[in-house]
């Protein structure tokens, strides 16, 4: 989407401005600190302000920074505002003594030649840049006479990504001085009604957050406010300087009453894609980790404390190995091995002696990662299944055997072969991110950049929870050809638990109505063989045998099925569809009649497009018309014409028995009957539906 290229952004103001040496203001406003009540070298910053709006997940965000220069001679600002990564300008201005200078917002390399020109000139410009993990930093500096005053306004966008079940929206707060009006306010919409909403702070306690903030939701409504006052930002009672210096965070989810909601507006839609409940795939992972030289010391020290802490998030189901490299290859075991309690112990003894040697074959390692999961699929070592996956850690370039990047990338495209995702993790800052990040999204994963701080290992276990619970594999989102012109990525090779996927388009036409989206993927593998004696659950090949005279209730990795003794069995898969079957008995000594069983789909209009069968094809609203009622064969049951499928029939009013609640007596419910078999409503005719036999 448009957020994969924030980081090639560059915003060159070009007004014309002359630019000299400079003290600073927020989001970082430097200089010395030592002048009371917010007034540094001379500028006083005097208000900030960030006004969020966010929409369906989007957010608009306008950072508002208003400054005067106190001193009796000028001075330069500089206005330093730090974003999420994912985040993208789309307007700044400058505003000097009521004059206006706009800037431009160019891509990477026709901006960069610009912000070049415009400094050589002595002109003001901006500069985005990385500053972090999770952000980065805008940055232009303007010289301010004395006694005029400067405003400052950045407008940029996001879309929220969810993350272990919750948007999260990332705002860092560093003023650097007391601002005597600080304020973060951000209102948020949601169609689909918020289930949870919360702030919170790094850098003041609860008590004084609480003080400051105030938070509220209701139905599609949440409201987000901190105004700290000019003591609440001290860091001291009697301080000048201020304790605003961190994280803001605002997390919150929707409700979802199904696993995807559309949302279509002035012509476009976005399909918001989050199943919950359903069982996790097991996962067949190869652990591909650099111990070259330039790994000694905290780094594998790190990458050991967390490897040790991902055995322990190990599923018995999953299956894994690990492919060392430094000058050449080595691994664990000569192919992949089941995560049980013995194997994961014998891992834990293999990572805490894994020692660092020699230079850095990025190729060689990947390439027998790939191989062994390959072979494994191929020999029927893993589960059929299951979902393979590579994660490759290394804190270098290639130095020795294939060390093109180019070539690298080539030979692992080829031996993946689009069947599994690759996702890369790079340590620290002496490598090659680029070629990290590049190789991994061309198959279908991502790169991470991790920061050698004190906190690595919890960074490297972070990751790894996002990609730990696959729910499904395979996830195609299909659409109507004739009814969009447009589309982002559609086709993803995993969906993981907490996450969500989006997809956007544009429509044609203005029937709105008629548009609809569907949803494959592969995940679930259950059976459920129901008879009028017993009730079998299967799952993975594992049986689990019931009769109709339990009352038991059974939660399994997603799916729920409730026998109720004697009348019926109810399974419900996730978020997703109910089925009832209901048991019908009569007597044992009938000459005639047997027990039979009554199938039910609640909530039908939850079941695909390509759902069918008799039952099936009528899950989905479709035309149809009565008309033209008169008496029939049968004073108490008039006749009707029914148009359907371009068809008229005649049909017979009458009524039929909903056992659904009663399992006994029934619910009547007056409905038309379709003579002749159903002739002209069912797709076919009624022998394509018939088995065998019933008993």
């Amino acid at each position: 989407m448009a957020s994969a290229w924030w980081p090639c952004l560059i915003l060159a103001l070009l007004s014309g401005l002359a630019a000299s040496g400079f003290p600073r203001s927020p989001f970082q406003l430097l200089g010395k600190r030592s002048l009371p009540e917010g007034v540094a070298d001379g500028v006083e910053v005097y208000s900030t302000k960030i006004n969020s709006k966010v929409t369906s997940r989007f957010a608009h965000n306008v950072v508002t920074t208003r400054a005067v220069n106190r001193a009796d001679t000028a001075k330069e600002v500089s206005f330093d505002v730090e974003l999420p990564k994912t985040a993208f300008i789309t307007n700044f201005t400058l505003t000097i003594d009521g004059v206006t200078y706009p800037g431009n917002v160019k891509e990477k390399e026709v901006a960069k030649k610009q912000y070049e020109k415009a400094v050589s000139q002595g002109k003001t410009a901006g500069l985005v840049k990385a500053s972090g993990r999770k952000l980065e930093k805008f940055t232009v500096s303007v010289n301010v006479a004395a006694g005029s005053k400067v405003t400052f306004e950045l407008t940029y966008e996001e879309l929220l990504k969810r993350h272990k079940g919750k948007y999260e929206m990332y705002l860092k707060v560093q003023p650097k001085q007391l601002v005597k009006h600080f304020e973060i306010d951000v209102d948020i919409f949601e169609p689909q009604g918020i289930s949870m909403l919360d702030a919170e702070a790094s850098f003041i306690t609860n008590d004084l957050l609480g003080s400051a903030l105030t938070k509220s939701f209701s139905g599609k409504k949440g409201h987000v406010s901190f105004k700290p006052s000019l003591d609440q930002q001290r860091s001291c009672p009697t301080c000048t300087d201020s304790l605003l210096n961190g994280d803001f965070t605002i997390t919150y989810d929707v409700n979802r009453e199904s696993p995807g909601n559309v949302q279509i507006v002035n012509g476009y839609f976005v399909h918001f894609f989050a199943p919950q409940g359903l069982p996790v795939v097991p996962k067949n992972v190869a652990f591909v980790i650099d111990i070259s030289g330039s790994m000694a010391g905290r780094k594998l020290e790190q990458t050991k404390e967390a490897l040790l802490r991902i055995l322990e998030d190990m599923k018995e189901e999953d299956y894994l190995n690990f492919i060392l490299f430094s000058g050449d290859v080595s691994t664990w075991k000569e192919h992949l091995v089941q995560a049980t309690p013995e194997n994961l112990q014998e891992a834990r003894t293999f990572v805490k002696s894994m020692e660092d040697k020699g230079m850095t074959n990025i190729n060689d390692g990947l390439l027998r990662g790939i191989s062994m999961l390959n072979k494994a699929r191929e020999e029927h070592r893993v589960p059929e299944r299951s979902t393979a996956i590579v994660i490759m850690l290394t804190d270098g370039d290639a130095n020795v055997g294939e060390s093109r990047p180019e070539k690298i990338q080539e030979n692992v495209r080829n031996a993946i072969g689009g069947k599994f995702p690759l996702y890369n993790l790079g340590f620290g800052n002496n490598l090659n991110y680029n070629f990290l990040e590049n190789m991994a999204l061309e198959n279908h994963g991502f790169a991470r950049r991790i920061y050698e701080d004190s906190d690595a290992d919890l960074q490297l276990q972070g990751f790894y929870e996002e990609v730990a619970n696959p729910l499904l594999t395979g996830v195609e989102m299909d659409y109507p050809e004739n009814a969009i012109l447009g589309l982002t990525q559609n086709t993803y090779q995993h969906f993981y638990d907490g996450s969500e996927i989006v997809v956007a388009g544009h429509l044609v036409g203005e029937d709105v109505n008629s548009f609809k989206a569907d949803v494959k993927g592969h995940g679930m593998d259950f059976q459920v063989e129901v008879t009028t004696e017993k009730i079998t659950l299967w799952n993975r090949a594992v049986p689990s045998t019931f009769s109709w005279l339990d009352t038991v209730t059974v939660t399994q990795d997603g799916l729920s099925m409730m026998i109720n003794r004697k009348k019926n069995m109810v399974v419900s898969f996730g978020d997703g569809v109910t089925f009832v079957v209901v048991l019908h008995q009569v007597w044992k000594k009938h000459p005639v009649h047997h027990d039979f069983l009554g199938f039910y789909v609640v909530d039908s209009h939850r079941m695909s497009a390509q759902t069918h069968g008799l039952l099936g094809q009528f899950f989905q609203p479709f035309d149809f018309k009565v008309s033209d009622i008169r008496p029939g064969s049968d004073p108490t049951k008039p006749d009707a014409t029914l148009v359907v499928k371009t068809h008229q029939l005649t049909v017979t009013r009458g009524s039929q028995k909903d056992y659904r609640k009663d399992a006994n007596i029934g619910t009547k419910v007056v409905c038309w009957f379709v003579h002749n078999n159903g002739e002209g409503l069912i797709d076919g005719v009624h022998t394509d539906y018939i088995v065998p036999n019933l008993f």
